[in-house]
């Protein structure tokens, strides 16, 4: 599995026990990081806690976007996987302008399947495409920068 990969996963358990479980964030990290220790490459954990964060201090802007593309559905009503991966992909498209939107979105269906049904694949595929349709990097002004988000890319060379 992929740096980015085993990352996102990491980010997809630690917000699903924020959210879900509703402890507290700095509990979950401090519980999952000495879970994953010897299991979890250090630039993964870093990366996650990029993903953990970013989706955290910009979830009111994500849930609203959300909101909108998930047509005919309540983010409460989600699924509570697919909610959360949801946020953490439109974090990386919105925030990320490195990472390649439609990688994100196919990491996002590829854990979908793996987490959740094999509906929510087709579902986040819809939505995070709406949504990158309407805010992608292509929308000149809609995209940040990525320079508010500190952290090296863990898939650039030298990053093992």
């Amino acid at each position: 599995m992929g740096i980015r990969r085993s990352a996102r996963e990491l980010a997809l358990r630690i917000l699903f026990q924020v959210d879900v479980g509703k402890l507290p964030l700095e509990e979950v990290l401090e519980v999952t990081f000495e879970e994953e220790e010897t299991r979890v490459e250090p630039s993964a954990r870093e990366f996650a806690l990029i993903l953990v964060r970013g989706t955290l201090q910009n979830q009111k802007e994500i849930d609203a976007l959300l909101s909108r593309y998930a047509t005919g559905w309540d983010l409460d009503r989600l699924a509570n996987v697919d909610r959360t991966l949801l946020r953490i992909a439109a974090y990386e498209i919105l925030h990320l302008p490195h990472i390649p939107p439609p990688v994100v979105i196919d990491e996002a269906v590829e854990i979908a399947k793996k987490y959740s049904t094999a509906d929510s694949g087709r579902f986040i595929n819809g939505v995070l495409g709406t949504l990158l349709r309407e805010h992608g990097p292509d929308k000149k002004g809609t995209v940040k920068s990525g320079t508010d988000h500190p952290g090296r890319d863990p898939d650039s060379p030298g990053h093992s």
